[in-house]
């Protein structure tokens, strides 16, 4: 069993960053590809971006690259998502995910999933 708890949500204007962060807990956590995913009010949960077990490898959404960096610190058992450049339209609940594979994350999610973060993106 994989626990999640993201942190690190809130308001800010267009242009600016924030740094969303999920602890993980379980016994194998830190052996799972991780991802984050968003819902915007009135849409579905879209994939944002995903690392595999050991950070080498990475995945981002389209409408993310080049503006957020997902990254993962094993020694504090947490993975990160560094929004630059936030937009009106990144505004969304954010929500971090563990699957079993990098491919299962990018495009249905994998099994475990936190409570969410909101992050506001105001203009």
């Amino acid at each position: 069993q994989v626990q999640l708890v993201e942190s690190g949500g809130g308001l800010v204007q267009a242009g600016g960053s924030l740094r969303l962060s999920c602890a993980t807990s379980g016994r194998t956590s830190s052996r799972y590809p991780m991802g984050w995913f968003r819902q915007a009010p009135g849409k579905e949960r879209e994939f944002v971006a995903a690392i595999n077990w050991n950070g080498g490898s990475t995945s981002y959404a389209d409408s993310v690259k080049g503006r957020f960096t997902i990254s993962r610190d094993y020694a504090k058992n947490t993975v990160y998502l560094q929004m630059n450049s936030l937009k009106t339209k990144d505004t969304a609940v954010y929500y971090c995910n563990a699957g079993a594979t990098l491919e299962i994350i990018t495009t249905t999610g994998g099994s475990y999933w936190g409570q969410g973060t909101e992050v506001t993106v105001s203009s």
